[in-house]
């Protein structure tokens, strides 16, 4: 197997502030994290020495907030390709014992406009898609939407922020929403799928860890409603048929718990759909939730530009039960002086390979 590790210590990422390379920046920075998750927002933290020389004498090289400041944009490249493009929202001053001072930058993706707006209001006769759409259009967005879903007489917005009330829109509908450029895009994670990352263990991949549990699994899952104009009881059953697409001739955990332990059953209580599509729609979502995260796997890898949250990793020499494709639903991109650079991501995947 290759040897990646002087390519983990020797890497380090390009800077740009306000849409300028900074090297100086680059070769100050003592530590940085880089955080994505499905449930949208993106956010860096990036640490760099704070001392230096000034035009007489030593002096803070940084907090005259010339070249650092509030709402300037922020970007982390490796080899021209974005980890990360956000806008700076905090600055931190830290003064270590025998050791020179240090300023960390806080940044988040253009998500932040929607998380700092909460409002309260109902839409009438939209649908989840429409609804997304037009929050975007609010704040100045294009709203790209890739997801099936049922139409709502009225959908309420009660003193949530914009950013909270599109997260549960998009994940009732199966959906994960993120944030490219000015566009908010928001598709099924089967229309979301690119090319599969192949990580070797020993390799790209340097360690990882699976878990496969049927405590967070369940064999079907059921939604009920009342149809108002039909005047009838609405009930919709969902089980693993609703991942074919996913499990690659995998077993899925709520077969493997079907034939270990016999059925287990559940219900949705915190949702009552007002029609057929709607009680599908909760159903299928709750249950593919679930299911996905039968096998949770943790790991960390060379960094690559592509390895974010939405790319499949195709997993190698890890054994006949873990080995395969996984999802990624989290990824951290990490720099220290110590280490270098280097990604850990948490992947799932709703069942295992065959002994």
């Amino acid at each position: 197997m290759a040897d990646s590790s002087d390519a983990l210590l020797s890497a380090r990422p390009t800077l740009e502030v306000a849409g300028e390379s900074q090297p100086p920046l680059e070769q100050g920075m003592s530590r940085m994290e880089i955080v994505e998750t499905v449930h949208g927002l993106y956010r860096c933290e990036a640490e760099f020495i704070n001392w230096g020389a000034g035009s007489n004498a030593p002096d803070f090289l940084y907090f005259d907030r010339a070249l650092l400041d509030y709402g300037k944009t922020f970007a982390v490249k490796l080899d021209g390709e974005v980890l990360f493009d956000g806008r700076i929202m905090a600055l931190e001053g830290s003064f270590p014992a025998g050791a020179p001072p240090l300023i960390t930058v806080l940044a988040e993706d253009r998500f932040q406009d929607l998380r700092m707006t909460r409002r309260t209001r109902t839409f009438e006769d939209v649908s989840d898609a429409d609804v997304i759409r037009r929050m975007a259009s609010d704040h100045g967005f294009t709203g790209d939407v890739n997801a099936d879903g049922p139409t709502y007489k009225t959908l309420a917005q009660v003193n949530q922020s914009d950013l909270a009330f599109m997260r549960e829109r998009a994940r009732s509908i199966d959906a994960e929403l993120w944030m490219d450029g000015s566009t908010i895009r928001v598709k099924a994670r089967a229309n979301r799928r690119t090319n599969a990352i192949e990580l070797t263990l020993g390799a790209e991949l340097r360690s990882f860890t699976a878990t496969s549990d049927l405590a967070t699994q369940r064999t079907s899952v059921t939604a009920n409603g009342w149809d108002v104009a039909g005047k009838s009881a609405l009930r919709h059953e969902a089980n693993d048929s609703v991942l074919s697409g996913e499990l690659n001739g995998d077993s899925s955990g709520a077969s493997i718990l079907r034939s270990a332990l016999g059925e287990r059953k559940e219900a949705v209580a915190h949702a009552v759909p007002l029609n057929a599509n709607e009680a599908q729609a909760v159903a299928e979502s709750a249950f593919k939730n679930c299911a996905r995260r039968f096998v949770i796997g943790r790991g960390t890898a060379t960094t690559q530009a592509k390895l974010r949250v939405g790319a499949v990793v195709d997993l190698k020499s890890l054994g006949p039960l873990f080995s395969g494709k996984y999802y990624v639903v989290e990824a951290r991109h990490l720099f220290d002086s110590a280490r270098g650079l280097r990604t850990e991501f948490t992947a799932e995947r709703p069942g295992i390979g065959h002994s």
